[in-house]
């Protein structure tokens, strides 16, 4: 989906999402980053965890340029994250934010996923096609004419995906998709989400879905990456889990399910 510039380095892809030595100070001075190194292949999905305060927010707002970082670089299918590219890095991260009504604001689902498309200048066509794409993608086709706020909370969280993947992007960032969701709901977006053919990078603290989702877990502690691997080992090792205020589920076992995860 991506288009051909900064897609490559010396004939090799660019990586998706590539931060070095990132930091961010905000106007009070306090410093949210300290040095920052996180590179994520093409296709490849991640868990971002770590405690609250950890900067994993700030850090998903220097993916699109909402933040901009005191010292480092941030670069997109090796694009560069600054001004001059901003629409298309914008085009090409998804953010789907924690509550689904922060992104459905139109009197119809089809509204709300026809409006990233329309601002690009498409055709009624191709938003249309691009349309009907992202709801189907969803199981959420049969909704296009539903008022938002007549939806299931699950139900409007797979809606705002929707007009993320409507927008064709290469980058799908997650806060908390599990958040909120009743068991089947919860299990129905996983299924969706491991269908998707994107890079994945999702934020959250349900260490358990992290595990089912996403191969690979990075730990950020302080504005720091203290962490980076395999989720399963990740989540096995009580010391680092202890050291980062994780806390699995009662009785919950990584290792009863890890070759169960799909990667």
């Amino acid at each position: 989906m991506s288009g051909p510039e900064g897609s490559r380095h010396g004939g090799q892809q660019a990586p998706a999402l590539e931060l070095s030595g990132v930091t961010h100070r905000y106007p009070d001075g306090h410093a949210a980053l300290h040095g920052v190194d996180l590179r994520l292949e093409p296709g490849e999905r991640t868990a971002l965890l770590g405690p609250n305060g950890a900067g994993k927010t700030t850090l998903v707002l220097h993916l699109n340029g909402i933040l901009t970082p005191t010292s480092g670089t941030v670069h997109v299918d090796g694009l560069p994250v600054e001004r001059e590219h901003l629409q298309e890095v914008r085009r090409r991260v998804g953010i789907v934010f924690q509550d689904p009504d922060d992104q459905l604001f139109m009197p119809s689902v089809r509204e709300d996923v026809a409006f990233g498309p329309a601002n690009l200048g498409l055709g009624a066509d191709e938003i249309d096609a691009r349309v009907t794409e992202a709801l189907e993608a969803v199981g959420m086709a049969g909704a296009a004419d539903r008022a938002p706020h007549h939806l299931s909370f699950g139900q409007r969280r797979r809606v705002a995906v929707a007009t993320v993947l409507a927008m064709h992007p290469s980058i799908l960032v997650l806060d908390e998709p599990s958040s909120n969701l009743d068991p089947a709901s919860r299990r129905e977006l996983a299924e969706i989400l491991l269908g998707l053919d994107l890079t994945v990078l999702m934020v959250t603290h349900d260490l358990p879905y992290a595990l089912e989702l996403c191969p690979r877990s990075v730990v950020l502690d302080a504005g720091r990456v203290v962490a980076d691997g395999r989720t399963a080992e990740l989540l096995g090792d009580g010391e680092l889990m202890r050291a980062h205020r994780l806390e699995l589920p009662y009785g919950f076992d990584p290792r009863s399910v890890a070759s169960d995860a799909r990667g």
